[in-house]
C-alpha cells in the first residue's frame, strides 16, 4: 500500500520566478536590448518620436520574452494516488480514444494540452510512480494543435508506471515556433508529483496517454494550470 504525499502549505506556492532554461536568453537578449535602448535614447532629438517608438518596441517584446520564462513555484494540494494532473499550463484541445503505435501500441485514451506563447511553457509530472521510458523523436515543426503534431512533429515522451500497475504516457510535443525539447526524467527514477518533467522553448503542446477506462474530468476548451488542474483519476 502506498503512502499519500503530506499535503504541505508552502507560502512561497504560485509565487513566479525565472525558469533556468531562460537565464542564458533572457541575459544575452538583455544585453541587446540595453544597447538598442541606449541608442535610442541618445538618437531621440534626431529621430523624434520613432526613437520613442523603438524603445516602446524592445521593452515590450522584451516583457513577453520574461513572461515566456516565468516559472510559477506551485504544490499539488490533494491525495495524489490515481490522480493525474495537467503536465501544463493550456487549453485542452483533445480527448478522444486513439491507436498509439511508439510505445503500448493499443488504445489509449489520449488528452491534449495546447500551449500557446503566453502559457508557462515548464511541464510537470502528471502522476506519481517510476519512469520506465523516455524517448526522442526528431520530425516536423508544423502547427502543434494540428493532430498529425502527435506523430509527425519533433517529440519527447516519459512513460510512468504508476504504483498500482498502470502505465501513463506524458508527451511533449514541438509547434512551428519551438525548436528545442527538454526533458529531465530519467529511466528508473522515482517520480512525484510537483517534479519538473521538461520545459519546450516557444509554443507547443503536452498529450497524455491514459488506460482505457480512466475517468476523465476535464472538458474540451478548458483551461488547465499545470501541477494543479486533475485531468482524470485512474481506476
Amino acid at each position: 500500500m502506498t503512502k499519500e504525499k503530506p499535503i504541505i502549505h508552502n507560502k512561497r506556492r504560485n509565487k513566479i520566478r525565472i525558469h533556468h532554461e531562460g537565464k542564458h536568453t533572457l541575459l544575452y537578449t538583455g544585453a541587446v536590448a540595453l544597447v538598442i535602448l541606449t541608442l535610442a535614447w541618445f538618437s531621440r532629438g534626431t529621430l523624434n518620436w520613432g526613437s520613442y517608438v523603438i524603445m516602446g518596441v524592445v521593452v515590450i517584446l522584451y516583457g513577453i520574452l520574461l513572461n515566456f520564462f516565468r516559472c510559477p513555484i506551485r504544490m499539488f494540494q490533494g491525495p495524489t494516488t490515481g490522480t493525474v494532473v495537467a503536465p501544463a499550463d493550456g487549453k485542452i484541445v483533445v480527448i478522444e480514444e486513439v491507436e498509439e503505435n511508439e510505445y503500448f501500441h493499443d488504445k489509449r485514451l489520449m488528452v491534449s494540452i495546447f500551449m500557446s506563447i503566453t502559457n508557462v511553457h515548464a511541464n510537470w509530472i502528471p502522476c506519481e510512480g517510476t519512469i520506465v521510458k523516455v524517448g526522442h523523436q526528431n520530425g516536423n515543426f508544423m502547427k502543434a494543435y494540428l493532430p498529425k503534431a502527435s506523430t509527425e512533429n519533433e517529440r519527447s515522451m516519459v512513460v510512468i508506471k504508476t504504483h498500482h500497475g498502470h502505465e501513463v504516457m506524458a508527451r511533449q510535443i514541438a509547434g512551428a515556433m519551438a525548436r528545442r525539447i527538454v526533458t529531465y526524467s530519467k529511466p528508473g527514477d522515482e517520480c512525484f508529483i510537483d517534479d519538473h518533467m521538461g520545459f519546450i522553448k516557444f509554443g507547443s503542446r503536452v498529450d497524455v496517454y491514459l488506460p482505457l477506462g480512466t475517468e476523465v474530468l476535464v472538458k474540451m476548451g478548458q483551461s488547465t494550470v499545470g501541477d494543479e488542474t486533475i485531468i482524470a483519476r485512474l481506476k
